[in-house]
């Protein structure tokens, strides 16, 4: 596993990832250790910060990196839902339930949104709730100003 660390727009960065790809990507990562099983490699991952770099700078509107997650299968079928959705847009928990064929699984699909190991990458911040805005690993405050930086309303 290599890791780098970088300062953004939102605070520092912590981006980590193996030969399958991405594995791991932490917001506002200050306070966060080092991956004990990981070695710093600044050029291995330099394309990937140069991407959310740009992305973050309103740039780039899509990422072409390899994304390696992990997670159960029921999780990898809400991520790549996520990945499905259009930049500058935003789906409910409900709508992900149905575009999954699980009506009803709003409450699993926000916890499997929640546990998305890539934010920004695996666009979590583009599910809000029926009612709000929803959850965001990074807090409300980050997650209005990435969909704002999306032109979302």
């Amino acid at each position: 596993m290599i890791f780098t660390r970088f300062a953004s727009s939102v605070g520092e960065i912590l981006l980590c990832g193996d030969g399958q790809g991405l594995r791991r990507l932490v917001l506002a990562a200050e306070e966060t250790p080092d991956p004990l099983e990981a070695r710093r490699d600044e050029a291995a991952l330099l394309d990937a910060r140069k991407q959310l770099l740009a992305y973050l700078d309103g740039r780039r509107r899509h990422f072409s990196l390899t994304l390696a997650p992990g997670g159960s299968e029921f999780q990898r079928q809400v991520w790549a839902a996520l990945l499905r959705i259009p930049y500058g847009e935003t789906r409910t928990y409900g709508d992900l339930a149905r575009r999954l064929g699980r009506e009803g699984a709003a409450r699993a699909i926000g916890t499997a949104s929640g546990a998305n190991p890539l934010p920004l990458l695996i666009p979590c911040h583009r599910v809000v709730a029926a009612d709000g805005l929803g959850g965001y690993s990074g807090g409300p405050a980050l997650k209005r100003r990435l969909l704002t930086l999306e032109g979302v309303a």
